[in-house]
């Protein structure tokens, strides 16, 4: 069966198009793409298919999409949090 092994990176993505045997895993997939190799600072724990998280023993099935994410650097809440700060209002409290 074909799958595609595809690698986040920060200037960009890197697709690789992996022939597997019928049953086989997310590691497989992994190591037949060759992904360690090609790419050797990039950590293989985060992985998913089609957008959601799944663990390296998750059986494949024909056409999946493989995808090796990248470490998440910052919060999301934390980030807007520290742009809106913390401002005053400027409408009164003791009236319209």
């Amino acid at each position: 069966m074909r799958v595609l092994v595809v690698v986040a990176l920060p200037q960009g993505q890197d697709v690789i198009p992996v022939e597997v045997e019928d049953g086989a895993s997310i590691a497989a997939a992994l190591a037949a793409s060759g992904v360690a190799r090609r790419h050797p600072g990039v950590a293989l724990d985060r992985v998913g298919i089609w957008g959601r998280r799944r663990e390296p023993d998750f059986v494949l099935r024909d056409g999946d999409r493989v995808e090796v994410y990248r470490p998440v650097r910052a919060d999301a809440k934390a980030m807007r949090r520290a742009r809106a700060g913390l401002r005053t209002s400027t409408r009164s409290r003791s009236g319209p």
